[in-house]
């Protein structure tokens, strides 16, 4: 029996051994780390040396030191840019608001103008012709188109007599022309204006005109009681 077993442990059917490290496992992890630590280590201090050998880390260095100063460089020259910029708006802007402000005052010159014109073509009419007759005179008539179909109308009736007593009459205008092709004619709408001056009377209006009308004359009247005292007519041409 003793001998079957010795022979049994002796051959190749013997059970199998397996030797095992009396060291704990944590123990092992431990020594494990410490190694990794110390290969990573050893890794870092040869490139570390490396780039110090090659002259890296100065030149990133300085490379690092100009960017930055041309960071602040461009950072300063975009303020500069942004203030010229504001400056030449707040210019622009300025200018743009003087040139309205001029534009205003000539627009308002030019009305002054125009009313200086009419009041100077007024008080011209007021003049007595040389040679003419005493007496009541119409001495402007006008009419001009105004807006899309309307008319506008201007009577100046004068009493040249010096000391001249009051007048009182009325005033007639009639409007003729072409509507569609056929003859036409309005009077004045709301019948003759009444008349009441001593030295001058100027009266105006407006009136629309129906679509299609080509006005090409406007008579005037001025009437005293049944009689005429004076009258006046001018032709036009204004297409509605």
């Amino acid at each position: 029996m003793r001998f079957r077993l010795l022979r049994r442990r002796l051959t190749i059917s013997a059970p199998r051994m397996a030797v095992r490290s009396a060291l704990p496992w944590p123990f092992r992890w431990i020594f494990v780390a410490v190694l990794l630590g110390f290969c990573g280590a050893v890794a870092l201090w040869a490139f570390e040396f490396g780039k110090d050998i090659a002259g890296l880390d100065s030149d990133a260095k300085e490379e690092l030191q100009k960017l930055r100063v041309e960071n602040v460089r461009l950072r300063e020259d975009g303020s500069k840019a942004q203030s010229i910029a504001n400056t030449a708006g707040s210019l622009l802007t300025a200018e743009r608001a003087a040139q309205e402000r001029l534009t205003s005052q000539i627009k308002l010159l030019e009305a002054e103008n125009r009313v200086l014109r009419d009041d100077l073509g007024f008080f011209e009419k007021l003049i007595p012709a040389a040679g003419g007759a005493a007496g009541i005179a119409i001495r402007g008539l006008q009419a001009e188109a105004v807006g899309g179909a309307q008319l506008r109308w201007q009577v100046l009736v004068i009493q040249s007599d010096k000391n001249a007593p009051e007048f009182k009459g009325r005033l007639e205008l009639v409007f003729s022309g072409t509507q569609n092709g056929k003859p036409w004619t309005l009077p004045l709408p709301g019948g003759p204006q009444p008349l009441q001056f001593r030295q001058y009377r100027r009266v105006e209006g407006l009136i629309a005109l129906p679509a299609q009308t080509v006005v090409k004359n406007v008579s005037a009247k001025v009437i005293e009681g049944t009689a005429t005292r004076s009258a006046q007519s001018i032709a036009i041409k204004t297409a509605f």
